[in-house]
C-alpha cells in the first residue's frame, strides 16, 4: 500500500519541479533579453536581422532585393513545415493517445496511471502542440508581409524601413516561441514513459539550452572581437513606425 502510494504521488513532486525549472529559466532568460539583448542569442539574432534589414533597404540594388526576397522564403517555406508538423503530430498524438492508452496505464510506467493524470498528459502535450503551432503561424504571416514590404521599399524610406524592421524581428520572436513550445512538447512527451525521465529531460534540457542562449554569445563576442560592444549593449530590438 505504502508503495502503491509513493509511486502514484512522485508525478506531484517531479513534474512540477521539472516545469518550475523550465519556467524559470525562461524567465531569467526574457529578463537578460530585455535588459540587455546582446547577452543572449536571441537578442543577438534580432540587432543582426535590423542590420541585415537596413543594409538591405539602403542598398535599394535589385539583385540585393531579390536576394533578401529569397532568405525571407526560405524561412516562410520553414515555418509552414514547422506548423504543418505541430499541427499534424498534435492530431495523430491525440488520436494515438485516445485510442490506446492501455500502454501508459501499464505497470511498465513507474509513476501514476490513473485516468485523470492520463488526461492532464493529453491537454499539456497538445497544448504546447498548438502553441508551438500558433508561433510557426504568425512568424509566417509576419515574414510574408515583411516580404511584400520589401517590393516597396526604396533608399532613404525610413519609415518603411522600420515597418520592414518590426516584422523580420516580431516574426523571428515567434518562430523562437515556436520553438521553445516544441522544448516543453518533447517534455510532455516524456512524461507518459512516467514523471522521472519527464524531470531528467527538464535537467538537460534547461543545461543545453543555457549553453546555446546565454554561454555561445560570449563565444561569439571573443571570435568576433567587437570593435563596439556599447552599441550592441544599449541597442534594442524593437522598432517602432507609423501608417
Amino acid at each position: 500500500m505504502d508503495f502503491h502510494f509513493q509511486k502514484d504521488y512522485l508525478d506531484l513532486f517531479l513534474v512540477p519541479n521539472g516545469l518550475l525549472i523550465m519556467f524559470t529559466y525562461h524567465l531569467y532568460l526574457l529578463y537578460r533579453h530585455y535588459t540587455c539583448p546582446s547577452s543572449t542569442t536571441i537578442g543577438l539574432e534580432a540587432l543582426d536581422r535590423v542590420d541585415w534589414v537596413r543594409t538591405i533597404v539602403q542598398n535599394g540594388d535589385k539583385g540585393t532585393l531579390d536576394r533578401a526576397a529569397s532568405v525571407i522564403t526560405t524561412h516562410t517555406t520553414s515555418g509552414t513545415f514547422f506548423a504543418t508538423f505541430s499541427l499534424t503530430m498534435s492530431s495523430l498524438i491525440g488520436t494515438f493517445l485516445g485510442s490506446s492508452s492501455n500502454f501508459f496505464r501499464s505497470n511498465r510506467v513507474y509513476g501514476d496511471t490513473r485516468p485523470f493524470t492520463v488526461f492532464i498528459k493529453n491537454i499539456g502535450l497538445l497544448s504546447c502542440l498548438l502553441l508551438a503551432f500558433s508561433g510557426f503561424v504568425h512568424a509566417v504571416k509576419l515574414l510574408v508581409h515583411a516580404n511584400y514590404l520589401l517590393t516597396m521599399s526604396t533608399p532613404g524610406n525610413k519609415n518603411l524601413e522600420r515597418k520592414i524592421e518590426f516584422m523580420i524581428t516580431r516574426g523571428g520572436y515567434c518562430w523562437n516561441l515556436g520553438l521553445r513550445a516544441l522544448y516543453f512538447a518533447l517534455t510532455m512527451l516524456l512524461w507518459f514513459f512516467g514523471p522521472i525521465p519527464m524531470f531528467a529531460s527538464c535537467v538537460f534540457m534547461v543545461i543545453i539550452l543555457y549553453y546555446h542562449d546565454i554561454y555561445i554569445v560570449k563565444l561569439h563576442d571573443s571570435y568576433c572581437q567587437l570593435e563596439e560592444p556599447e552599441k550592441y549593449m544599449k541597442a534594442e530590438p524593437r522598432a517602432s513606425f507609423s501608417y
